[in-house]
């Protein structure tokens, strides 16, 4: 949409997580840091906790694509599953022929020579599941059984789970105490601070192809982080709509009122000060300057002709 006026060669702001777009701020450096060095190292259980909209399935995507050649990785991305659905799940990832009706003693035994295998071609099994305080509490029992496969001096099947707070609230749970004490690494995902927020909105800018002058002046930086409250997500759809709003106007720089506009429209963002606009649908404030637009260049023509 505002790609070619802006000079850009993709839209900077998208919500897919694409590593290529991975912002290498401190907190989230030392997150991949974590992984990266516990997954060498053997570990077996390592937990990443963030709020919605952190970063987490970025830095999952991050983490795969980061992986040495002598890991094999699953990435589960949808967690609602049961006991055998998660080990199906596992299995098909790891290329195991499922008969119809086997027995989840069976199929956790196919699994386990299949990790066997791949340890001795020198490969280590990893599992990534995403939004996993979504398991449910018999999946994360099954979770910890699969943590328990290993030969006598290494884990067959090391595990990263990353999840929202939610998560840790559960683990407090008596029933799930085993699991909790078999997780050996865990890191608290942090957002997003002031200075963070212009390097990652310039980051994220410079990957799209921007080159010219700035796109964003310091009050919209400064509108950005207090209306996101350094969340990347809400970053991203706050800085999508300014510049939506910007070249909607004609404008080459996004200032603090476009910013606004945009944050009056973002479910969850931190509201900035009132004005005109507020309670104004950000999609009708931008139809309105068009249709403005539109009648103003129709009433220049006639005065021409006239």
């Amino acid at each position: 949409m505002y790609q070619e006026h802006f000079k850009l060669r993709e839209a900077p702001f998208s919500l897919t997580p694409d590593p290529d777009y991975f912002y290498n701020y401190t907190g989230h450096q030392q997150a991949l840091n974590v992984l990266l060095v516990a997954l060498q190292s053997g570990e077996g259980l390592i937990k990443i906790v963030g709020e919605v909209g952190t970063g987490k399935t970025l830095l999952c995507r991050k983490l795969l694509a980061a992986l040495a050649s002598d890991f094999q990785a699953v990435y589960l991305p949808n967690p609602l599953l049961t006991p055998f659905e998660l080990y199906q799940a596992l299995a098909e990832e790891l290329n195991i022929m499922i008969p119809q009706g086997i027995t989840m003693h069976d199929l956790v035994k196919r699994i386990t020579e299949q990790l066997v295998l791949l340890r001795k071609g020198d490969k280590k099994a990893v599992l990534c599941i995403d939004e996993a305080q979504a398991l449910p509490r018999e999946s994360l029992e099954a979770l910890r059984l699969l943590s328990n496969l290993e030969t006598e001096k290494h884990k067959l099947l090391q595990i990263v789970i990353f999840a929202q707070p939610e998560l840790d609230a559960l683990l407090e749970n008596d029933n799930l105490r085993q699991l909790r004490q078999r997780i050996t690494f865990s890191y608290d995902l942090p957002a997003l601070d002031r200075a963070a927020v212009r390097g990652y909105v310039h980051h994220r800018l410079t990957v799209a192809g921007h080159e010219g002058p700035r796109l964003f002046d310091e009050a919209a930086l400064d509108a950005v982080y207090r209306s996101s409250r350094g969340i990347p997500r809400l970053v991203n759809i706050l800085c999508h709509k300014a510049l939506m709003v910007a070249y909607a106007q004609g404008q080459n720089e996004v200032a603090q009122a476009q910013v606004k506009m945009a944050s009056s429209d973002t479910e969850d963002a931190t509201k900035l000060s009132r004005s005109f606009l507020t309670g104004n649908s950000f999609y009708f404030t931008i139809g309105l300057i068009t249709v403005l637009e539109v009648v103003l260049v129709v009433y220049l023509l006639r005065s021409v002709l006239s």
